[in-house]
């Protein structure tokens, strides 16, 4: 069981309001079976886009390789409710997203994948990214306990519900986790089940 609370590093800032999940994955991305190497997609007609126009986004600029706090504006995760979204983030190496607002089917898929969406006040979050740009290697600290955003010279409140917040700093939101911790309890109920056959 994973406890999830602080979160710590550089940001990534990325503007725009109602960046859905389509332009986060695109669709023609899906049709492995796995999650795996989503992370190399992240945004990929988006960037092509502005390589295009000589102009380079966020996540093809060298300044915010390894960042994990993602810094956007409204209604960010809208559109299909495709989890592969939350997924290729993580797996790029996001581990917190803090913005104006989130759609709630991508809030839901993050939050199942253990990366907590923190929402704060719009000028604070044009702040953040201002800062971001400005200063690509200024160090963020995200705390799920304390609800806070800490950056070089301030710290801002924030906040997410308080059924998610529980769930990450108590860990019970890894539900792989919770099944694999009982997991002897978990094999005796199987073993009880008359459709299962062969279970070792």
């Amino acid at each position: 069981m994973s406890r999830i609370d602080r979160i710590e590093g550089t940001a990534i800032p990325l503007r725009g309001r109602d960046i859905d999940t389509d332009r986060i994955i695109p669709a023609r991305f899906l049709r492995s079976v796995t999650f795996e190497g989503l992370e190399n997609h992240i945004f990929e007609d988006d960037r092509r886009a502005l390589e295009a126009q000589g102009a380079v986004h966020a996540f093809s600029n060298p300044a915010y390789r390894g960042a994990s706090i993602l810094l956007v504006n409204g209604n960010f995760g809208s559109g299909s409710s495709r989890e592969h979204a939350p997924q290729g983030l993580e797996r790029w190496g996001i581990r917190a997203i803090v913005g104006e607002s989130f759609s709630e089917i991508f809030f839901g898929n993050a939050a199942a994948l253990g990366v907590p969406c923190f929402t704060a006040d719009p000028v604070e979050i044009a702040a953040l990214q201002d800062l971001a740009e400005r200063e690509p290697r200024s160090r963020f600290a995200a705390s799920v306990k304390d609800l806070t955003i800490v950056a070089p010279g301030r710290t801002l409140r924030a906040s997410m519900p308080r059924a998610v917040q529980e769930a990450l700093v108590t860990g019970i939101w890894d539900g792989t986790g919770l099944l694999l911790e009982d997991y002897d309890e978990v094999e005796a109920v199987a073993k009880r089940l008359p459709y299962i056959t062969d279970f070792s």
